[in-house]
């Protein structure tokens, strides 16, 4: 399989980062044979969770996906150029005050989460003359975004406040859709069908990336999987089904021996027990490779696990390399970071954090390159 790159030197790379479009298409075709007939879209927010929207969106669109989610008026405006005019791009914050044109000329479809965003988008419909599509939300259990209440009993009570707007969907967002079992999963579930008898037919969205697991019950008209496709495990307690999808492999810039008692990096967090082979690579914390993974990540190398050592610097990473094999790891080796066995939830855990920090913090001084699709 071809990899490209966009620096045609990787030898002048600190690290190197690798996406498979590939696997994230598959992961969207196995989503998608999972709900059937419902519509499966793809949540490209946060660059693809740091992946790269605008190479992984065409590949998904590609593979036959239509509906794209990003947060952003900003993200949803540099997306559009690299999708046909058939791909919906919806944006979950909706209009801001003094958007609503602004979404209009680019073709865009909002995610009206407030009853002033309904009144502002209904409104520029009716000054333009024609019907612009939106998604209503509704807020289930998050007490985040969506209509409160309050907000949906006022527009139960004036439905022409809807005058305009071509409704795509009605959707809300679940709050602990991870965990099969919490009874707020079940709660959210029954509080939204109890809303949409009340407003007018149209189409439904419920289910995130572990919706989808939830059942069918959850899938309505259209599932929203974000992380799935990147590879994060879905569910708490379940094997992932899903491929992972990068690789990431840091270059060795020195090695050094040490003698029992010596400490490593700042604050002299670790302190060899033997005398010690190091390895100091090329990734730190401000390429994302977070400084609460001191002392708990591991590294691999042809088979062996590499500890880290040390605590994470803003450029540089320690790695304890003294039972390879002599000679096999020099200046200039890489060695990996993140693959399929080292894959994001187990870094995620070290961390003590999740999977889809890893990803968006994935910084921007790895070469990349996309391989597959």
């Amino acid at each position: 399989m071809k990899e490209v790159l966009f620096n045609p030197n990787p030898t002048n790379a600190g690290a190197l980062l690798t996406i498979d479009l590939g696997a994230i298409c598959a992961n969207w075709r196995a989503l998608k044979a999972r709900v059937g007939t419902v519509e499966c879209a793809a949540v490209v927010k946060a660059d693809a969770y740091g992946l790269g929207a605008v190479k992984i969106a065409p590949a998904l669109y590609g593979a036959g996906c239509r509906h794209f989610f990003v947060a952003h008026l900003t993200e949803a405006i540099e997306l559009r150029p690299a999708l046909p005019n058939d791909a919906a791009i919806y944006v979950l914050h909706g209009p801001y005050p003094g958007t609503e044109q602004a979404f209009a000329v680019h073709g865009l479809v909002p995610v009206l989460n407030s009853l002033s965003q309904v009144l502002a988008w209904g409104a520029l419909a009716r000054r333009r003359g024609v019907r612009l599509p939106a998604i209503l939300q509704l807020d289930t259990g998050m007490a985040r975004l969506g209509l409160c209440t309050a907000e949906l009993e006022a527009l139960v009570a004036n439905q022409g406040a809807l005058d305009g707007i071509d409704l795509k969907y009605i959707m809300s967002h679940l709050v602990s859709a991870e965990e099969h079992d919490n009874a707020i999963n079940s709660m959210q579930l029954a509080r939204f069908r109890t809303a949409l008898v009340r407003l007018p037919k149209t189409k439904a969205s419920l289910a995130n990336s572990s919706g989808i697991f939830l059942g069918r019950d959850y899938h309505f008209d259209l599932v929203r999987p974000g992380a799935a496709l990147y590879g994060v495990a879905p569910a708490a307690g379940m094997s992932n089904p899903l491929r992972s999808v990068i690789k990431l492999r840091g270059r060795v810039i020195q090695t050094r021996w040490i003698e029992a008692g010596t400490a490593v990096g700042y604050s002299h967090t670790w302190t060899a027990p033997c005398r010690s082979l190091i390895a100091t690579v090329s990734v730190g914390y401000a390429d994302g490779f977070i400084r609460s993974l001191s002392n708990k990540a591991v590294a691999s190398f042809n088979g062996y696990r590499l500890p880290l050592v040390g605590n994470i610097s803003m450029d540089t990473i320690t790695v304890d390399i003294t039972y390879v094999p002599a000679d096999q790891i020099m200046e200039g080796t890489l060695i990996t970071l993140v693959d399929d066995l080292l894959n994001v939830d187990e870094i995620a855990s070290r961390a003590g954090t999740i999977g889809y920090e890893i990803l968006t913090s994935l910084g921007s001084r790895y070469l990349r390159s996309y391989v597959g699709d």
